[in-house]
């Protein structure tokens, strides 16, 4: 019994500290865990992106890549997304912007930490007429739950994963810290 809790003791700590983390930047109030720095999450987003989304014979509504922000003190993410406007009903492209934030979730079939949970705010596009842009937010949230709704914003290798397995741990909770996220380990069920 004593051997066990050590073993877990000792896997937990290897597990909060990957091999590409200092020990100078853990910091004391912080979660432990294994964290995913705030680059490589953003790195990991950036593959999915752009994603163009028509809306037959009006217009392609192009989503570019998402600027990621922390925010741990709702325990989420937001995202900042540039969408591009242009088809037969706009004279021109238009470049407009919307925001939203969501939880975050483990998903253990494919090990890939995902959004859920999105908010949406408002898709603000400077250069078109108010009804335009009204026309447009009758879309957004849809636009927003297709672009970002179970996205992968991570995904853990088996390596990642090893030491855990070994002491018959798993993911389970996520918290967004100011350095990234910071995924804690449970006993796996029996």
């Amino acid at each position: 019994m004593h051997r066990r809790l050590f073993a877990i003791s000792l896997g937990a700590m290897a597990w909060s500290m990957p091999a590409w983390a200092t020990s100078q930047e853990a910091e004391a109030s912080s979660p432990s865990g294994y964290t995913v720095p705030e680059a490589l999450l953003q790195q990991s987003v950036a593959q999915r992106f752009p994603m163009r989304y028509p809306v037959p014979g009006l217009l392609n509504l192009d989503v570019q890549v998402p600027r990621l922000r922390l925010l741990p003190d709702q325990n989420r993410m937001g995202a900042d997304m540039e969408v591009i406007a242009a088809g037969p009903a706009l004279n021109r492209s238009h470049r407009g912007m919307f925001d939203l934030n969501f939880a975050l979730r483990y998903e253990a079939s494919d090990r890939t930490v995902r959004a859920h949970q999105l908010r949406f705010n408002r898709l603000r596009f400077p250069t078109l007429q108010p009804s335009v842009v009204d026309l447009l937010n009758t879309y957004a949230p849809m636009l927003a739950e297709q672009s970002l709704m179970e996205v992968v914003v991570h995904q853990l290798s088996p390596k990642d994963l090893a030491m855990a397995d070994a002491m018959n741990m798993q993911p389970a909770s996520i918290t967004v810290s100011e350095k990234g996220l910071v995924i804690g380990l449970a006993l796996k069920p029996l």
